[in-house]
């Protein structure tokens, strides 16, 4: 069975960390004509996406003559829900599964474009990709598990990075020419933007994180706190944190011996984000309970509120500029092939 590779390899660990709010899915472009308002003077609403069946085909949609089956769609929906940390809220479902249906119709694009194409990726990039992969994991156990969880294997694994790094390939070449933004620009997008370069208090921590549902059994429960005030005890007692968080966290952020970097106020969960924001640099918490399970928290730094420069922000904004010209291009990109493709949605 083929897989999309950006529906499973790539996020086979959590590229969400488990303690920061769950991310939201933009909403669809509005559809009204710039300017267009509603009777009440608000901008007019977009148009509701079209009705998702409960029961959905094994063939969602044709690309030139291509199938996107239900197989890789819903792979696709598990690695959101696990990233946001809860199933897709049921009065999104339709916006979220139109939306990811739409990328797995542009990747099937980019996959025959790169095959038309001739691209070529080379073993030792492939090896370089899983390489890449497996450190986010723990150890080679951990991603050996978290394989046999989406049903993958090895080969699979390879066979989908080549895949990947085909049609990263495509696309690199598509933005090469972008120019990149002048000084007198990102200066512009400064003086433009004075809200943007405003930051709140910031802590930097770390974390160790012992799963639990909400729902598990009291059995469950206390098996977890038990081992997260194991962990604390050992903390407590001077142990390195950063190695603490590698063997015990499960969470993505433990291969980074549980740094989450610096995070503002309100970016978090409200009870970590509470916690977090009560210690000082140095600081251990106590067992913190989230919606994730059972936390332990270190404050490894502070940043107060403030405006950040221009001096300090002109290369990110060069960044940022840089990108957003290279995501106009792209988004021309995939238009174009999208008109030149006969595209046939079954759902």
């Amino acid at each position: 069975m083929k897989v999309k590779p950006f529906v499973c390899v790539f996020v086979l660990a959590a590229a969400v960390s488990a303690c920061r709010k769950a991310p939201g899915t933009q909403a669809n472009a509005a559809t009204s004509a710039p300017g267009q308002t509603a009777p009440s003077g608000q901008p007019a609403a977009p148009a509701p996406p079209k009705p998702v069946p409960a029961q959905l085909p094994d063939v969602l949609a044709r690309v030139n003559g291509e199938n996107v089956r239900k197989t890789d769609f819903e792979r696709m929906i598990q690695t959101l829900e696990r990233q946001a940390g809860q199933p897709v809220p049921a009065d999104r479902r339709d916006e979220i599964y139109r939306g990811a249906l739409d990328r797995l119709v542009v990747y099937t694009l980019l996959e025959q474009e790169a095959r038309t194409r001739g691209v070529k990726v080379t073993d030792a990039e492939i090896d370089d990709k899983v390489k890449e992969i497996k450190a986010q994991f723990q150890n080679e156990q951990a991603f050996q598990q978290a394989m046999q969880a989406r049903g993958l294997n090895i080969d699979s694994v390879k066979q989908d990075a080549r895949n990947d790094l085909s049609v990263n390939k495509v696309v690199e070449a598509e933005v090469a020419a972008v120019p990149g933004p002048s000084d007198a620009e990102a200066k512009e997008f400064y003086e433009k933007n004075p809200d943007k370069f405003k930051q709140d208090e910031q802590v930097r921590a770390s974390h160790i994180l012992v799963r639990v549902d909400p729902s598990a059994p009291a059995a469950a429960k206390q098996r977890a706190k038990t081992e997260i005030e194991s962990v604390l005890k050992r903390a407590k007692a001077g142990a390195d944190f950063g190695k603490l968080a590698q063997q015990h966290s499960q969470d993505g952020s433990a291969a980074q011996g549980g740094d989450l970097n610096f995070f503002q106020k309100g970016q978090m969960v409200p009870e970590f984000d509470k916690v977090a924001f009560s210690l000082q640099p140095g600081q251990l918490s106590g067992v913190v309970t989230t919606q994730f399970g059972y936390h332990i928290i270190k404050v490894t730094d502070r940043k107060p509120a403030r405006t950040v420069p221009y001096d300090e922000a002109q290369q990110q904004i060069k960044q940022f500029l840089e990108q957003q010209k290279k995501q106009q291009r792209t988004e021309a990109f995939i238009d174009g092939l999208k008109k030149k493709s006969k595209i046939e949605i079954l759902m």
